[in-house]
C-alpha cells in the first residue's frame, strides 16, 4: 500500500527511535519524507537508509524554525522530537530543566505547527499533523513533573489546533505512548526497581516497540483516519485504563 504517494511529510526527531521508525514506515508507503533534527550529522543514518530529505534546525529557536519551514511544500507533520529532562519531584525540580523540557516538547511542537500549518493552508490540499505525546500526560507518574507537564501542554496544543485547522481540511491528532526502550528512556525505566512494578500494573505487561508506536502515527496521518481529529490515542498496553 503506497497511499502517501505525492505527499510530503515532515518528521521531527527523525534521528530517534520512534521518529526513525515513523520515517521508515512513511517511506514504505510512498511518502516523500523530510527528516528533521538538530544537525545533519545526527540525521545521516536515517537519510542514508531511507532516502529521506534531511532538514536541520533548532527546536528552541523560533527564527530557525521559521527559516526552515517558510515556503516548504508540506502535506503532513509528525512532531516527534522530545527531551526527557530530569526525574524530580515538584519540590526539588530544577526550573531551568523544566523550562528546557517545555521549550522543546511543547513550545517547539507549537512553533513547528505554527509555520508548517501556514504552508499547508497555502497549498490548499488539507493534510494531517500528529503530535507524539506520552502516557505521562494522561496519568501522574512519579518524578515526571517536567516531562508530564510538557506533554499535557502538547495534548492541549493538539486539541486547539484541531479546532482551528479543521476548517482548512487539516486534521490534528496525538498519540500517547508508553515507554519504548530507547537510549533516552532506558537509563531510568530499565532499572529493575522501576521496571518490574510498572509493568506489573500494565495489562499487557511489556514495553512497546518503536514500530508499535510508529504504526498508529502513520494510521492517523492516513486517509483511513479521515474523520478523526482532536484525539489523544493511548498506545500503552492498557496502563491508563486502570
Amino acid at each position: 500500500m503506497r497511499d502517501f504517494e505525492g505527499r510530503t511529510v515532515l518528521v521531527t526527531g527523525a534521528a530517534g527511535g520512534i521518529g526513525g521508525a515513523t520515517v521508515r514506515q512513511l517511506v514504505h508507503r510512498g511518502a516523500e519524507v523530510i527528516a528533521a533534527g538538530r544537525d545533519a550529522e545526527s540525521l545521516s543514518e536515517i537519510v542514508a537508509e531511507t532516502g529521506a530529505r534531511p532538514l536541520a534546525f533548532d527546536l528552541e529557536s523560533e527564527d530557525a524554525i521559521r527559516d526552515a519551514l517558510e515556503g516548504l511544500d508540506v502535506w503532513g507533520v509528525v512532531n516527534c522530537a522530545g527531551y526527557g529532562g530530569e526525574i524530580a519531584t515538584p519540590q526539588d525540580t530544577d526550573i531551568a530543566v523544566f523550562d528546557k523540557v517545555i521549550s522543546i516538547n511543547a513550545r517547539g511542537a507549537l512553533l513547528v505547527t505554527k509555520y508548517a500549518a501556514r504552508e499547508m493552508i497555502r497549498l490548499g490540499r488539507g493534510g494531517a499533523i500528529v503530535n507524539v505525546s506520552s502516557q505521562a500526560s494522561l496519568v501522574a507518574l512519579t518524578g515526571h513533573i517536567s516531562y508530564g507537564s510538557s506533554k499535557a501542554a502538547l495534548d492541549n496544543i493538539t486539541r486547539v489546533s484541531a479546532l482551528e485547522l479543521g476548517p482548512h481540511g487539516i486534521r490534528v491528532n496525538g498519540v500517547n505512548p508508553t515507554v519504548v526502550m530507547t537510549p533516552m528512556s532506558a537509563w531510568y525505566w530499565g532499572r529493575e526497581d522501576i521496571e518490574k512494578p510498572f509493568l506489573a500494573q500494565m495489562p499487557l505487561g511489556r514495553w512497546a516497540t518503536e514500530d508499535e508506536i510508529a504504526a498508529p502515527i502513520v494510521f492517523l496521518l492516513s486517509d483511513e483516519a479521515s474523520m478523526i481529529s482532536g484525539v489523544s490515542l493511548p498506545i500503552d498496553g492498557g496502563y491508563t485504563a486502570r
